[in-house]
Protein backbone atom coordinates (compact mmCIF):
# COMPACT_ATOMS: atom_id res chain seq x y z
CA UNK A 1 0.00 0.00 0.00
CA UNK A 2 2.82 2.43 0.88
CA UNK A 3 4.16 2.08 -2.99
CA UNK A 4 0.77 0.92 -4.90
CA UNK A 5 -2.08 3.24 -5.64
CA UNK A 6 -4.18 1.19 -6.39
CA UNK A 7 -4.00 -1.34 -3.95
CA UNK A 8 -4.36 1.64 -1.37
CA UNK A 9 -7.85 2.85 -2.63
CA UNK A 10 -8.79 -0.47 -2.87
CA UNK A 11 -7.76 -1.57 0.92
CA UNK A 12 -9.54 2.02 1.87
CA UNK A 13 -12.78 1.25 0.47
CA UNK A 14 -12.91 -2.00 1.56
CA UNK A 15 -12.30 -1.25 5.55
CA UNK A 16 -14.89 0.29 6.15
CA UNK A 17 -16.95 -2.82 5.41
CA UNK A 18 -14.96 -5.90 6.47
CA UNK A 19 -13.87 -5.96 9.88
CA UNK A 20 -11.47 -8.82 9.38
CA UNK A 21 -9.56 -10.48 6.70
CA UNK A 22 -10.85 -9.52 3.14
CA UNK A 23 -9.87 -10.90 -0.55
CA UNK A 24 -9.79 -8.80 -3.97
CA UNK A 25 -9.48 -9.47 -7.92
CA UNK A 26 -7.48 -7.69 -9.72
CA UNK A 27 -9.42 -7.72 -13.10
CA UNK A 28 -7.28 -7.70 -16.88
CA UNK A 29 -3.88 -6.97 -14.85
CA UNK A 30 -1.74 -6.57 -17.36
CA UNK A 31 1.47 -8.91 -17.63
CA UNK A 32 -0.49 -11.78 -15.77
CA UNK A 33 0.74 -13.20 -12.32
CA UNK A 34 4.51 -12.48 -13.62
CA UNK A 35 4.40 -8.89 -13.50
CA UNK A 36 2.48 -8.79 -10.16
CA UNK A 37 5.54 -10.84 -9.00
CA UNK A 38 7.44 -8.56 -10.24
CA UNK A 39 5.86 -5.25 -8.72
CA UNK A 40 5.36 -6.92 -5.20
CA UNK A 41 9.32 -7.85 -5.16
CA UNK A 42 10.04 -4.15 -6.40
CA UNK A 43 7.92 -3.20 -2.67
CA UNK A 44 9.36 -5.49 -0.41
CA UNK A 45 12.78 -4.42 -1.56
CA UNK A 46 13.87 -7.42 -3.00
CA UNK A 47 16.19 -7.23 -6.14
CA UNK A 48 14.86 -6.78 -9.54
CA UNK A 49 16.13 -6.64 -13.11
CA UNK A 50 14.46 -4.61 -15.97
CA UNK A 51 15.22 -6.70 -19.29
CA UNK A 52 13.65 -6.05 -22.60
CA UNK A 53 11.55 -9.12 -22.66
CA UNK A 54 9.79 -7.90 -19.69
CA UNK A 55 9.65 -3.91 -19.62
CA UNK A 56 6.57 -3.59 -21.62
CA UNK A 57 4.75 -6.06 -19.26
CA UNK A 58 6.64 -4.19 -16.13
CA UNK A 59 5.63 -0.72 -17.35
CA UNK A 60 1.94 -1.61 -17.79
CA UNK A 61 1.65 -3.41 -14.14
CA UNK A 62 3.52 -0.45 -12.72
CA UNK A 63 0.65 2.23 -14.58
CA UNK A 64 -2.36 -0.01 -13.55
CA UNK A 65 -1.17 -0.36 -9.57
CA UNK A 66 -0.52 3.51 -9.54
CA UNK A 67 3.07 3.06 -8.68
CA UNK A 68 4.20 6.72 -9.24
CA UNK A 69 6.43 8.95 -7.42
CA UNK A 70 3.53 10.42 -5.01
CA UNK A 71 3.61 7.02 -3.44
CA UNK A 72 7.48 6.59 -2.95
CA UNK A 73 10.39 8.42 -4.93
CA UNK A 74 11.86 6.76 -7.42
CA UNK A 75 8.95 4.16 -7.94
CA UNK A 76 8.18 1.78 -10.26
CA UNK A 77 6.84 3.97 -13.12
CA UNK A 78 9.57 6.09 -13.17
CA UNK A 79 12.35 3.53 -13.41
CA UNK A 80 10.05 1.41 -16.18
CA UNK A 81 9.75 4.87 -18.09
CA UNK A 82 13.39 5.04 -17.72
CA UNK A 83 14.80 2.01 -18.82
CA UNK A 84 12.42 1.90 -21.96
CA UNK A 85 13.77 5.44 -22.96
CA UNK A 86 17.27 5.27 -22.32
CA UNK A 87 17.91 1.26 -23.35
CA UNK A 88 15.32 -0.29 -25.50
CA UNK A 89 14.07 2.11 -27.96
CA UNK A 90 18.05 3.01 -28.89
CA UNK A 91 18.72 -0.25 -29.28
CA UNK A 92 17.33 -2.47 -32.44
CA UNK A 93 17.49 -5.78 -30.71
CA UNK A 94 16.10 -4.68 -27.67
CA UNK A 95 12.92 -2.96 -29.26
CA UNK A 96 12.42 -6.10 -31.45
CA UNK A 97 12.46 -8.76 -28.77
CA UNK A 98 10.15 -5.72 -26.04
CA UNK A 99 7.78 -5.79 -28.94
CA UNK A 100 7.60 -9.24 -29.39
CA UNK A 101 6.73 -9.80 -25.12
CA UNK A 102 4.47 -7.13 -25.55
CA UNK A 103 1.15 -9.26 -26.39
CA UNK A 104 0.10 -10.09 -23.43
CA UNK A 105 -0.38 -6.13 -21.91
CA UNK A 106 -1.33 -4.81 -25.84
CA UNK A 107 -4.62 -3.08 -24.90
CA UNK A 108 -2.75 -1.49 -22.22
CA UNK A 109 0.66 -0.74 -24.00
CA UNK A 110 -1.05 0.99 -26.78
CA UNK A 111 -3.01 2.78 -24.36
CA UNK A 112 0.15 4.29 -22.64
CA UNK A 113 1.92 4.53 -26.22
CA UNK A 114 4.43 2.59 -24.99
CA UNK A 115 3.63 0.08 -28.53
CA UNK A 116 3.71 3.69 -30.99
CA UNK A 117 6.95 4.50 -29.12
CA UNK A 118 8.50 1.30 -30.18
CA UNK A 119 6.76 1.50 -33.30
CA UNK A 120 8.17 4.81 -34.49
CA UNK A 121 11.70 3.68 -33.14
CA UNK A 122 11.63 0.17 -35.29
CA UNK A 123 10.45 2.46 -38.52
CA UNK A 124 13.12 4.91 -37.89
CA UNK A 125 15.76 2.66 -37.32
CA UNK A 126 14.62 0.99 -40.87
CA UNK A 127 14.34 3.83 -43.09
CA UNK A 128 17.72 5.02 -41.77
CA UNK A 129 20.97 3.90 -43.21
CA UNK A 130 22.54 1.88 -40.31
CA UNK A 131 26.36 2.61 -41.68
CA UNK A 132 26.10 6.36 -41.42
CA UNK A 133 24.76 5.52 -37.50
CA UNK A 134 27.01 3.16 -36.52
CA UNK A 135 24.27 0.74 -36.73
CA UNK A 136 24.28 -2.77 -36.40
CA UNK A 137 27.46 -1.97 -33.49
CA UNK A 138 24.91 0.58 -31.76
CA UNK A 139 22.50 -2.60 -32.06
CA UNK A 140 24.16 -5.17 -30.95
CA UNK A 141 26.62 -3.38 -28.59
CA UNK A 142 29.02 -5.39 -26.91
CA UNK A 143 28.22 -8.51 -29.88
CA UNK A 144 30.36 -6.48 -31.94
CA UNK A 145 33.98 -6.06 -31.85
CA UNK A 146 34.90 -2.53 -33.32
CA UNK A 147 36.02 -3.78 -36.43
CA UNK A 148 33.15 -4.87 -37.53
CA UNK A 149 33.21 -8.17 -36.68
CA UNK A 150 30.48 -10.64 -34.15
CA UNK A 151 32.12 -11.17 -30.98
CA UNK A 152 30.82 -14.48 -28.63
CA UNK A 153 31.89 -14.32 -25.44
CA UNK A 154 34.71 -11.88 -26.11
CA UNK A 155 36.46 -13.75 -28.86
CA UNK A 156 36.35 -12.64 -32.58
CA UNK A 157 34.43 -15.33 -34.62
CA UNK A 158 35.56 -13.37 -38.37
CA UNK A 159 31.39 -13.25 -39.04
CA UNK A 160 30.81 -10.01 -40.12
CA UNK A 161 27.34 -8.45 -40.06
CA UNK A 162 25.79 -7.22 -44.00
CA UNK A 163 24.45 -3.97 -42.96
CA UNK A 164 24.38 -2.92 -46.84
CA UNK A 165 21.36 -4.63 -47.56
CA UNK A 166 18.04 -3.00 -47.61
CA UNK A 167 16.63 -6.20 -46.55
CA UNK A 168 18.64 -7.40 -43.28
CA UNK A 169 15.22 -6.36 -41.17
CA UNK A 170 13.32 -9.05 -42.85
CA UNK A 171 13.84 -12.12 -40.79
CA UNK A 172 13.78 -10.06 -37.38
CA UNK A 173 10.19 -8.63 -37.73
CA UNK A 174 9.17 -12.36 -38.97
CA UNK A 175 8.68 -12.94 -35.54
CA UNK A 176 6.11 -10.74 -34.50
CA UNK A 177 2.39 -11.95 -34.42
CA UNK A 178 -0.15 -10.95 -37.43
CA UNK A 179 -1.49 -8.02 -35.63
CA UNK A 180 1.57 -6.82 -34.57
CA UNK A 181 3.20 -6.94 -38.47
CA UNK A 182 0.15 -5.33 -39.50
CA UNK A 183 1.10 -2.23 -37.07
CA UNK A 184 4.28 -2.16 -37.75
CA UNK A 185 4.22 -2.16 -41.39
CA UNK A 186 1.20 0.68 -41.50
CA UNK A 187 3.49 2.39 -39.22
CA UNK A 188 6.15 2.28 -41.52
CA UNK A 189 3.93 3.30 -44.81
CA UNK A 190 3.31 6.47 -43.05
CA UNK A 191 6.52 6.99 -42.69
CA UNK A 192 7.31 7.08 -46.32
CA UNK A 193 9.30 3.70 -46.23
CA UNK A 194 9.51 2.63 -50.21
CA UNK A 195 6.65 0.27 -50.78
CA UNK A 196 9.54 -1.90 -52.40
CA UNK A 197 11.01 -2.58 -49.19
CA UNK A 198 7.07 -2.98 -48.06
CA UNK A 199 6.22 -5.42 -50.52
CA UNK A 200 9.48 -7.72 -49.96
CA UNK A 201 8.89 -7.87 -46.23
CA UNK A 202 5.34 -8.88 -46.58
CA UNK A 203 6.41 -11.61 -49.06
CA UNK A 204 8.96 -12.89 -46.90
CA UNK A 205 6.69 -12.89 -43.81
CA UNK A 206 4.12 -14.48 -46.23
CA UNK A 207 6.54 -17.47 -47.38
CA UNK A 208 7.84 -18.15 -43.80
CA UNK A 209 3.82 -18.63 -42.28
CA UNK A 210 2.61 -19.81 -45.64
CA UNK A 211 4.12 -23.08 -46.69
CA UNK A 212 1.83 -23.97 -49.75
CA UNK A 213 3.96 -20.96 -51.58
CA UNK A 214 7.05 -22.32 -50.82
CA UNK A 215 6.04 -25.51 -52.97
CA UNK A 216 5.80 -24.36 -56.63
CA UNK A 217 7.22 -20.65 -56.48
CA UNK A 218 10.92 -19.93 -57.03
CA UNK A 219 12.57 -18.20 -54.21
CA UNK A 220 15.54 -17.21 -52.98
CA UNK A 221 17.03 -19.59 -49.76
CA UNK A 222 16.32 -18.34 -46.50
CA UNK A 223 17.82 -15.52 -45.06
CA UNK A 224 20.87 -15.81 -43.02
CA UNK A 225 19.51 -15.33 -39.19
CA UNK A 226 20.64 -12.20 -37.36
CA UNK A 227 21.88 -11.88 -33.78
CA UNK A 228 18.21 -10.51 -32.73
CA UNK A 229 16.44 -13.85 -34.39
CA UNK A 230 18.62 -16.16 -32.25
CA UNK A 231 16.80 -14.48 -29.06
CA UNK A 232 13.13 -14.84 -30.72
CA UNK A 233 10.80 -17.53 -31.12
CA UNK A 234 8.20 -18.34 -34.05
CA UNK A 235 4.95 -17.12 -32.99
CA UNK A 236 1.77 -19.63 -34.19
CA UNK A 237 -0.62 -17.71 -36.77
CA UNK A 238 -3.50 -18.68 -38.18
CA UNK A 239 -2.91 -19.04 -42.02
CA UNK A 240 -6.54 -18.00 -43.33
CA UNK A 241 -6.44 -14.75 -40.82
CA UNK A 242 -2.86 -14.37 -42.17
CA UNK A 243 -3.89 -14.38 -45.49
CA UNK A 244 -6.40 -12.01 -45.33
CA UNK A 245 -4.46 -9.29 -43.80
CA UNK A 246 -1.80 -9.41 -45.49
CA UNK A 247 -3.98 -8.69 -48.61
CA UNK A 248 -4.97 -5.41 -47.30
CA UNK A 249 -1.45 -4.32 -46.49
CA UNK A 250 -0.13 -5.07 -50.42
CA UNK A 251 1.15 -2.20 -52.13
CA UNK A 252 -0.50 -1.32 -55.32
CA UNK A 253 3.13 -2.38 -56.87
CA UNK A 254 3.45 -3.92 -60.51
CA UNK A 255 6.72 -6.60 -61.47
CA UNK A 256 6.99 -9.94 -62.41
CA UNK A 257 8.07 -11.73 -59.13
CA UNK A 258 5.41 -9.61 -57.23
CA UNK A 259 2.93 -11.04 -60.15
CA UNK A 260 3.58 -14.69 -59.48
CA UNK A 261 3.64 -14.14 -55.31
CA UNK A 262 0.06 -13.01 -56.33
CA UNK A 263 -0.75 -15.93 -57.91
CA UNK A 264 0.34 -17.88 -55.06
CA UNK A 265 -1.56 -16.01 -52.71
CA UNK A 266 -4.58 -16.80 -55.13
CA UNK A 267 -3.55 -20.57 -55.02
CA UNK A 268 -3.71 -20.92 -51.45
CA UNK A 269 -6.39 -18.61 -50.60
CA UNK A 270 -8.85 -21.36 -52.97
CA UNK A 271 -7.04 -24.10 -50.47
CA UNK A 272 -7.69 -22.12 -47.63
CA UNK A 273 -11.32 -20.88 -48.50
CA UNK A 274 -10.99 -17.34 -47.79
CA UNK A 275 -13.46 -14.88 -47.81
CA UNK A 276 -15.06 -13.73 -51.25
CA UNK A 277 -13.63 -10.33 -50.98
CA UNK A 278 -10.20 -11.33 -50.29
CA UNK A 279 -10.16 -13.41 -53.74
CA UNK A 280 -11.20 -11.02 -55.53
CA UNK A 281 -9.11 -8.54 -54.72
CA UNK A 282 -6.77 -10.77 -55.30
CA UNK A 283 -7.60 -11.54 -58.75
CA UNK A 284 -8.01 -7.90 -59.41
CA UNK A 285 -4.45 -7.20 -58.85
CA UNK A 286 -3.60 -10.19 -60.85
CA UNK A 287 -5.37 -8.69 -63.66
CA UNK A 288 -3.89 -5.64 -63.60
CA UNK A 289 -0.27 -7.08 -64.38
CA UNK A 290 -1.60 -10.24 -66.17
CA UNK A 291 1.10 -9.21 -69.09
CA UNK A 292 4.12 -10.42 -66.03
CA UNK A 293 1.54 -14.23 -65.17
CA UNK A 294 3.60 -16.98 -66.30
CA UNK A 295 1.73 -20.10 -67.42
CA UNK A 296 2.26 -22.58 -64.37
CA UNK A 297 1.62 -19.88 -62.28
CA UNK A 298 -2.34 -19.58 -64.06
CA UNK A 299 -2.53 -23.59 -63.98
CA UNK A 300 -4.29 -23.34 -60.65
CA UNK A 301 -6.23 -26.39 -59.45
CA UNK A 302 -9.21 -26.76 -58.53
CA UNK A 303 -10.00 -27.83 -55.32
CA UNK A 304 -14.12 -27.33 -55.50
CA UNK A 305 -16.77 -29.80 -56.58
CA UNK A 306 -15.45 -28.91 -59.80
CA UNK A 307 -14.89 -32.33 -61.97
CA UNK A 308 -12.40 -29.91 -64.14
CA UNK A 309 -8.66 -30.35 -62.67
CA UNK A 310 -7.71 -26.34 -63.27
CA UNK A 311 -10.15 -23.69 -62.10
CA UNK A 312 -10.63 -21.98 -65.47
CA UNK A 313 -13.68 -19.65 -63.76
CA UNK A 314 -11.00 -17.79 -61.90
CA UNK A 315 -8.91 -17.53 -64.44
CA UNK A 316 -11.58 -16.35 -66.77
CA UNK A 317 -12.39 -13.66 -64.12
CA UNK A 318 -8.76 -12.39 -64.14
CA UNK A 319 -8.67 -12.25 -68.05
CA UNK A 320 -12.21 -9.74 -67.46
CA UNK A 321 -10.36 -7.86 -65.14
CA UNK A 322 -7.31 -7.07 -67.42
CA UNK A 323 -9.36 -6.73 -70.33
CA UNK A 324 -11.86 -3.76 -68.44
CA UNK A 325 -8.41 -2.15 -67.43
CA UNK A 326 -7.11 -2.35 -70.71
CA UNK A 327 -10.22 -1.01 -72.96
CA UNK A 328 -10.36 2.00 -70.33
CA UNK A 329 -6.87 2.90 -71.00
CA UNK A 330 -7.51 2.53 -74.59
CA UNK A 331 -10.45 5.47 -74.54
CA UNK A 332 -7.54 8.02 -74.68
CA UNK A 333 -5.55 6.75 -77.05
CA UNK A 334 -5.89 8.15 -80.76
CA UNK A 335 -8.71 7.08 -82.73
CA UNK A 336 -5.97 7.23 -86.36
CA UNK A 337 -3.70 4.50 -83.75
CA UNK A 338 -4.03 1.05 -85.16
CA UNK A 339 -4.31 -1.01 -82.05
CA UNK A 340 -2.25 -4.27 -83.55
CA UNK A 341 0.94 -1.95 -83.81
CA UNK A 342 0.71 0.08 -81.35
CA UNK A 343 3.17 -0.40 -78.83
CA UNK A 344 0.50 0.44 -75.92
CA UNK A 345 -1.27 -3.02 -77.40
CA UNK A 346 1.85 -5.10 -76.13
CA UNK A 347 0.51 -6.01 -72.92
CA UNK A 348 -2.79 -7.30 -74.71
CA UNK A 349 -0.45 -9.59 -77.15
CA UNK A 350 1.40 -11.12 -74.31
CA UNK A 351 -1.90 -12.08 -72.53
CA UNK A 352 -3.57 -13.16 -76.17
CA UNK A 353 -0.29 -15.77 -76.38
CA UNK A 354 -0.73 -16.64 -72.62
CA UNK A 355 -4.31 -17.24 -72.67
CA UNK A 356 -3.61 -19.84 -75.92
CA UNK A 357 -0.88 -21.57 -74.12
CA UNK A 358 -3.54 -21.65 -70.70
CA UNK A 359 -6.09 -23.15 -73.10
CA UNK A 360 -3.96 -25.63 -75.23
CA UNK A 361 -3.02 -26.75 -71.90
CA UNK A 362 -6.08 -27.51 -70.32
CA UNK A 363 -7.62 -29.07 -73.55
CA UNK A 364 -6.22 -32.03 -72.51
CA UNK A 365 -8.86 -32.42 -69.56
CA UNK A 366 -11.25 -34.88 -70.41
CA UNK A 367 -13.97 -32.91 -68.24
CA UNK A 368 -13.29 -29.74 -70.00
CA UNK A 369 -16.59 -28.66 -71.73
CA UNK A 370 -16.71 -27.25 -75.31
CA UNK A 371 -18.49 -24.12 -73.92
CA UNK A 372 -16.04 -23.43 -71.28
CA UNK A 373 -13.21 -23.49 -74.16
CA UNK A 374 -15.13 -21.26 -76.46
CA UNK A 375 -15.49 -19.01 -74.08
CA UNK A 376 -11.94 -18.64 -72.88
CA UNK A 377 -11.11 -18.13 -76.24
CA UNK A 378 -13.26 -15.26 -76.82
CA UNK A 379 -12.97 -13.35 -73.22
CA UNK A 380 -10.15 -11.83 -75.44
CA UNK A 381 -10.76 -8.87 -78.28
CA UNK A 382 -10.31 -9.71 -81.45
CA UNK A 383 -7.39 -7.77 -81.93
CA UNK A 384 -5.49 -9.30 -79.48
CA UNK A 385 -4.16 -11.98 -81.89
CA UNK A 386 -2.21 -10.96 -85.01
CA UNK A 387 -1.76 -14.95 -86.25
CA UNK A 388 -4.77 -17.71 -84.55
CA UNK A 389 -2.22 -20.53 -85.00
CA UNK A 390 -2.05 -20.64 -81.02
CA UNK A 391 -6.06 -20.98 -80.68
CA UNK A 392 -5.56 -23.75 -83.89
CA UNK A 393 -3.35 -25.93 -81.27
CA UNK A 394 -5.49 -25.86 -78.77
CA UNK A 395 -8.56 -26.92 -80.75
CA UNK A 396 -6.06 -29.52 -82.14
CA UNK A 397 -5.00 -30.89 -78.80
CA UNK A 398 -8.97 -30.56 -77.77
CA UNK A 399 -10.29 -32.56 -80.80
CA UNK A 400 -7.31 -35.20 -79.86
CA UNK A 401 -8.43 -35.43 -75.81
CA UNK A 402 -12.54 -35.75 -77.21
CA UNK A 403 -12.55 -38.31 -79.76
CA UNK A 404 -16.04 -38.36 -79.06
CA UNK A 405 -17.76 -34.77 -80.23
CA UNK A 406 -19.23 -34.86 -83.38
CA UNK A 407 -18.67 -32.78 -86.75
CA UNK A 408 -21.16 -29.97 -85.83
CA UNK A 409 -19.69 -29.45 -82.05
CA UNK A 410 -16.08 -29.47 -83.75
CA UNK A 411 -17.23 -26.86 -86.33
CA UNK A 412 -19.03 -24.74 -83.94
CA UNK A 413 -16.02 -24.55 -81.58
CA UNK A 414 -13.71 -24.26 -85.04
CA UNK A 415 -15.67 -20.79 -85.34
CA UNK A 416 -13.36 -19.17 -83.28
CA UNK A 417 -10.49 -19.20 -85.63
CA UNK A 418 -9.91 -16.86 -88.32
CA UNK A 419 -8.65 -19.13 -90.98
CA UNK A 420 -7.45 -15.84 -92.87
CA UNK A 421 -4.84 -15.36 -89.37
CA UNK A 422 -3.59 -18.74 -89.72
CA UNK A 423 0.33 -18.69 -90.99
CA UNK A 424 1.68 -21.68 -93.72
CA UNK A 425 2.47 -24.23 -91.70
CA UNK A 426 -0.72 -23.80 -89.48
CA UNK A 427 -2.46 -23.75 -92.99
CA UNK A 428 -0.65 -26.56 -94.50
CA UNK A 429 -1.34 -28.90 -91.22
CA UNK A 430 -5.10 -27.75 -91.47
CA UNK A 431 -5.84 -28.97 -94.51
CA UNK A 432 -3.91 -32.46 -93.89
CA UNK A 433 -5.51 -33.13 -90.31
CA UNK A 434 -7.94 -35.73 -90.30
CA UNK A 435 -9.74 -35.03 -86.85
CA UNK A 436 -11.06 -31.71 -88.51
CA UNK A 437 -14.55 -31.99 -89.83
CA UNK A 438 -14.51 -31.65 -93.54
CA UNK A 439 -15.95 -28.42 -94.20
CA UNK A 440 -13.66 -26.66 -92.14
CA UNK A 441 -10.73 -28.76 -93.99
CA UNK A 442 -11.73 -26.69 -97.26
CA UNK A 443 -12.06 -23.23 -95.75
CA UNK A 444 -8.87 -24.14 -94.58
CA UNK A 445 -7.95 -24.83 -98.41
CA UNK A 446 -9.59 -21.91 -99.80
CA UNK A 447 -8.26 -19.27 -97.89
CA UNK A 448 -4.98 -20.67 -98.17
CA UNK A 449 -5.38 -20.07 -102.11
CA UNK A 450 -6.69 -16.82 -101.45
CA UNK A 451 -3.37 -16.06 -99.20
CA UNK A 452 -1.53 -17.35 -102.57
CA UNK A 453 -3.31 -15.26 -105.15
CA UNK A 454 -2.39 -12.03 -103.03
CA UNK A 455 1.21 -13.33 -102.48
CA UNK A 456 1.05 -14.03 -106.71
CA UNK A 457 0.05 -10.43 -106.96
CA UNK A 458 2.43 -9.30 -104.58
CA UNK A 459 5.19 -10.89 -106.61
CA UNK A 460 3.92 -8.96 -109.46
CA UNK A 461 4.02 -5.73 -108.19
CA UNK A 462 7.58 -6.27 -107.29
CA UNK A 463 8.55 -6.81 -110.93
CA UNK A 464 6.09 -3.91 -112.03
CA UNK A 465 7.81 -1.73 -109.73
CA UNK A 466 11.36 -3.05 -111.01
CA UNK A 467 10.61 -2.33 -114.64
CA UNK A 468 9.23 1.24 -113.37
CA UNK A 469 11.15 4.43 -113.37
CA UNK A 470 13.98 4.67 -110.70
CA UNK A 471 11.91 7.39 -108.63
CA UNK A 472 8.44 6.13 -108.83
CA UNK A 473 10.09 2.29 -108.41
CA UNK A 474 11.68 2.75 -105.53
CA UNK A 475 8.30 3.69 -103.91
CA UNK A 476 6.27 1.34 -104.99
CA UNK A 477 9.02 -1.04 -104.32
CA UNK A 478 9.04 -0.44 -100.91
CA UNK A 479 5.56 -0.51 -100.05
CA UNK A 480 5.21 -3.53 -101.87
CA UNK A 481 8.26 -4.94 -100.45
CA UNK A 482 6.48 -4.01 -96.87
CA UNK A 483 3.29 -6.08 -98.02
CA UNK A 484 5.16 -9.21 -98.98
CA UNK A 485 7.41 -9.41 -95.55
CA UNK A 486 4.03 -9.21 -93.88
CA UNK A 487 2.70 -12.39 -95.46
CA UNK A 488 4.45 -15.02 -93.59
CA UNK A 489 6.46 -16.92 -96.37
CA UNK A 490 4.07 -16.94 -98.89
CA UNK A 491 6.32 -16.22 -101.92
CA UNK A 492 7.88 -19.18 -101.02
CA UNK A 493 4.68 -21.59 -101.10
CA UNK A 494 4.46 -19.90 -104.62
CA UNK A 495 7.99 -20.34 -105.90
CA UNK A 496 7.86 -24.25 -104.63
CA UNK A 497 4.43 -23.88 -106.04
CA UNK A 498 6.01 -23.49 -109.76
CA UNK A 499 8.57 -26.06 -109.32
CA UNK A 500 6.09 -28.85 -108.19
CA UNK A 501 3.59 -27.78 -111.57
CA UNK A 502 6.53 -28.17 -113.89
CA UNK A 503 7.64 -31.44 -112.20
CA UNK A 504 4.47 -32.69 -112.73
CA UNK A 505 3.74 -31.32 -116.48
CA UNK A 506 7.13 -33.03 -117.48
CA UNK A 507 5.95 -36.37 -115.78
CA UNK A 508 2.45 -36.02 -117.26
CA UNK A 509 4.04 -35.51 -120.73
CA UNK A 510 6.43 -38.42 -120.10
CA UNK A 511 4.03 -40.49 -119.15
CA UNK A 512 1.87 -40.27 -122.47
CA UNK A 513 4.94 -40.87 -125.05
CA UNK A 514 5.30 -44.45 -122.84
CA UNK A 515 1.95 -45.06 -123.22
CA UNK A 516 1.89 -44.45 -127.18
CA UNK A 517 4.76 -46.52 -127.49
CA UNK A 518 3.26 -49.16 -125.94
CA UNK A 519 -0.08 -49.29 -127.84
CA UNK A 520 1.93 -49.45 -131.03
CA UNK A 521 4.33 -52.66 -129.96
CA UNK A 522 0.69 -54.29 -128.58
CA UNK A 523 -0.84 -53.66 -132.54
CA UNK A 524 2.40 -54.87 -133.55
CA UNK A 525 2.38 -58.27 -132.41
CA UNK A 526 -1.37 -58.84 -133.06
CA UNK A 527 -0.40 -58.46 -136.48
CA UNK A 528 2.69 -59.94 -136.52
CA UNK A 529 0.64 -63.24 -134.58
CA UNK A 530 -2.48 -62.84 -137.47
CA UNK A 531 0.41 -63.37 -140.58
CA UNK A 532 2.47 -65.48 -138.65
CA UNK A 533 1.42 -68.04 -141.46
CA UNK A 534 2.72 -66.27 -144.11
CA UNK A 535 5.87 -64.82 -142.27
CA UNK A 536 8.12 -67.95 -144.70
CA UNK A 537 7.58 -65.77 -147.66
CA UNK A 538 10.58 -63.81 -148.30
CA UNK A 539 8.56 -60.64 -149.84
CA UNK A 540 6.08 -60.82 -147.12
CA UNK A 541 9.23 -60.03 -144.76
CA UNK A 542 10.78 -57.99 -147.00
CA UNK A 543 7.58 -55.51 -147.37
CA UNK A 544 6.87 -55.57 -144.04
CA UNK A 545 10.23 -54.31 -142.78
CA UNK A 546 10.81 -51.46 -145.59
CA UNK A 547 13.13 -53.94 -147.81
CA UNK A 548 12.70 -54.03 -152.00
CA UNK A 549 13.49 -56.84 -153.59
CA UNK A 550 13.91 -57.38 -157.27
CA UNK A 551 10.78 -58.07 -159.62
CA UNK A 552 11.08 -61.13 -161.47
CA UNK A 553 9.47 -59.64 -164.56
CA UNK A 554 11.46 -62.09 -167.70
CA UNK A 555 13.40 -64.57 -167.99
CA UNK A 556 16.05 -62.64 -169.85
CA UNK A 557 16.39 -60.25 -166.55
CA UNK A 558 16.65 -63.61 -164.60
CA UNK A 559 19.30 -64.95 -167.16
CA UNK A 560 21.32 -61.38 -167.20
CA UNK A 561 21.18 -61.81 -163.40
CA UNK A 562 22.51 -65.05 -163.40
CA UNK A 563 24.81 -63.89 -165.36
CA UNK A 564 26.65 -61.67 -163.84
CA UNK A 565 26.08 -63.22 -160.15
CA UNK A 566 24.32 -66.36 -159.78
CA UNK A 567 23.56 -67.29 -156.63
CA UNK A 568 22.10 -70.80 -156.04
CA UNK A 569 18.23 -71.02 -155.04
CA UNK A 570 18.78 -73.17 -151.54
CA UNK A 571 20.98 -70.26 -150.30
CA UNK A 572 18.57 -67.84 -150.55
CA UNK A 573 15.74 -69.43 -148.99
CA UNK A 574 18.01 -70.26 -146.44
CA UNK A 575 19.03 -67.05 -145.47
CA UNK A 576 15.31 -65.70 -145.47
CA UNK A 577 14.44 -68.82 -143.30
CA UNK A 578 17.14 -67.86 -140.98
CA UNK A 579 16.42 -64.01 -141.04
CA UNK A 580 12.64 -64.92 -140.62
CA UNK A 581 13.41 -67.21 -137.25
CA UNK A 582 15.46 -64.47 -136.10
CA UNK A 583 12.82 -61.98 -136.53
CA UNK A 584 10.30 -64.59 -134.36
CA UNK A 585 12.94 -64.75 -131.60
CA UNK A 586 12.97 -60.80 -131.65
CA UNK A 587 8.98 -61.07 -131.01
CA UNK A 588 8.98 -63.65 -128.46
CA UNK A 589 10.80 -61.03 -126.09
CA UNK A 590 8.10 -58.85 -126.03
Amino acid sequence: MSKCGKIASIFEELKSTHDKTFTTKLEEFPGGPDAFLFAAKFCYGIRVEFTARNIIMVYCAADFLEMTDEYGEDNLLLKSENFLHKNVLRNWKDCILALQSCESCMPRAEKLYILKKCLNAVSMMVCTDPSLFGWPMMMYGSLQSPGGSILWNGINTGARIRSAESDWWFEDISYFSVGLFERLIKTMEGRGIRCELLAGAIMYYARKYLPGLGRWQSMQGGKARTVASFSLTPVAVDQKGLLESIETLLPKKKGKSFCRFLLGLLRVASILGVNQTCQDSLERRIGMQLELASLDGLLIPSYSDSDTLYNTDCVERIVHHFVSLESGLTLFSPPSLDLESSPSSEPLRKVARLMDSYIAEVASDVNLKPGKLRTLAGVLPESSRPLHDGLYRALDIYFKAHPWLSDGEKEELCNIIDYQKLSVDACAHASQNERLPLRVILQVLFFEQMHLRMALAGCLNVLEAESAPTGQGEIAGNATAGQIMQRDGWVTVVRENRVLKVDMEKMRSRVGELEEEFSKIKQEMKRVTKSHSSLSSPRVVARKFGCKLLAKSTDAQTDVAGSTGPTPRPSVERACSSRNSRHRKSFSLF
